[in-house]
């Protein structure tokens, strides 16, 4: 495979592959853990929502990363949630780990990870040609969604037989791997050859140490609100709200996953059910490179997915084997998988790269924002209703979305992913009128 010849991209996909480690294992052991020595879903509500603030600060990550060295925001992110997780272990080994402690450390580690995630996918264009991005996001997505599969199929085996704590150990071991890795990355400030002069020379000054601090700031404030601008002026718009439902009903889901979970065997069905979404989601995202989906419309792609999505997702739970209820609900996240994929891809392609790192986290912060709500509304749910009841109702939201944007006009007219240009884009956003204007004044 060329792009696996690419040093850069093998030490990017090596490390990402590491860190997933962490993250999957960390995700899987926070969970189980809080609802061990909580003993509700309310308590698994209260840890999910408290990720809500780093929602919000992946929004107003996005400039810094445009601006900051990539190298070392990778690696310093890793080293801190290296030791982070660290705490655990020691506080359960001197006998005072509890789940307010739990609950205090969840949100800083998902604060570190808001910066990672769009760190990596803004490092990628910089290291590999454009015609290579849907292939390295694909490899991406297996990274990801492949540590998914792997580790969740042996969580639950590892918190029988090793306990949850044991794991936050082993996550901090990964994390030190990985930031080993991401040391040795060399990344360009900005590959760009179309941006102008003056914002080659403004892009490379550090964000506060203009002379005047006012004025720094408020070009900061601006570039927040140029990314919120190009993900909310698009017909894409659409496609980001529902995106938001979706991941709503996504938090409240994992909400009561392990209460779901106790009640058909324990902490290994909650293995096998995590394992199942993530198989669900890796199988798209590999199979999307070979299904030639970016000719088809981008509304009509979403549509689909998600009808299936919501269909399967709700039906799951009244399957009468517990193998049934995990293969339908694995099924369930395959759409997701591929349109994952896509959008990505589009944005990559459309969105300038002295702006990508602003868009990406603006998309993923607005996107994820919803889903902390979604767990504590779940978590809520979860002591008044069966957890089986939540999912189902999780379900029939997601399905909802699907039927809103089959009876919606502007999202049945999105083009397809080939036609989502870059000058596509700038016919909403302005970029393309600023520009001429810039143009015609340089040359007068």
């Amino acid at each position: 495979m060329e792009i696996m010849k690419n040093r850069n991209f093998l030490l990017l996909f090596i490390g990402r592959i590491l860190t997933n480690v962490g993250d999957s294992l960390y995700a899987v052991a926070a969970m189980w853990l809080v609802y061990d020595l909580g003993g509700s879903t309310l308590y698994t509500g209260i840890a999910g929502f408290l990720s809500i603030l780093p929602r919000i600060i992946q929004i107003l990550s996005g400039p810094m990363i445009d601006r900051v060295p990539l190298k070392g925001l990778l690696v310093n992110t890793q080293l801190i949630q290296a030791i982070m997780l660290l705490i655990v272990p020691i506080s359960h080994y001197f006998g005072f780990l509890s789940v307010g402690l739990v609950l205090t450390i969840t949100p800083i580690l998902t604060t570190l990870n808001m910066w990672v995630y769009p760190a990596q996918m803004t490092a990628l264009p910089r290291i590999v040609e454009k015609r290579q991005l849907t292939q390295g996001n694909s490899l991406f997505s297996l990274a990801n969604q492949g540590i998914d599969v792997a580790c969740n199929a042996i969580s639950g085996v590892l918190i029988v037989v090793l306990g949850a704590v044991s794991l936050y150990l082993w996550n901090s071991a990964g994390f030190f791997i990985g930031a080993l890795l991401f040391a040795q990355l060399k990344i360009s400030h900005n590959q760009n050859k179309n941006s102008d002069n003056n914002e080659k020379k403004t892009s490379k000054k550090p964000i506060f140490r203009s002379k005047n601090m006012q004025a720094s700031m408020k070009k900061y404030g601006a570039d927040i609100k140029e990314g919120m601008r190009y993900m909310f002026a698009t017909p894409l718009a659409r496609i980001q709200i529902g995106i938001i439902v979706i991941n709503a009903a996504g938090g409240a889901t994992f909400t009561v996953m392990p209460a779901f979970a106790d009640s058909l065997g324990g902490a290994s069905v909650y293995g096998m059910l995590l394992m199942a979404s993530a198989c669900g989601s890796l199988l798209g995202a590999l199979l999307t490179p070979y299904l030639k989906l970016e000719r088809l419309p981008l509304g009509h792609l979403f549509i689909g997915a998600f009808i299936l999505s919501g269909t399967a997702w709700g039906l799951s739970v009244f399957t009468p084997w517990t193998w049934l209820v995990v293969l339908v609900y694995g099924l369930a996240w395959f759409p997701g998988g591929v349109t994952n994929v896509i959008i990505i891809s589009v944005i990559q392609k459309a969105i300038p790269q002295k702006r990508l790192g602003t868009v990406l986290a603006a998309a993923n912060g607005i996107s994820g924002i919803a889903m902390p709500l979604g767990s504590l509304i779940g978590g809520i749910l979860g002591v008044v209703f069966t957890g089986a009841t939540v999912i189902a109702a999780c379900g029939a939201t997601v399905l909802g979305v699907g039927l809103f944007w089959m009876i919606d006009s502007v999202t049945r007219s999105l083009p397809s992913p080939e036609e989502a240009t870059e000058e596509w884009f700038s016919s909403y956003t302005g970029e393309v009128k600023i520009e001429k204007e810039v143009a015609l004044h340089s040359a007068t």
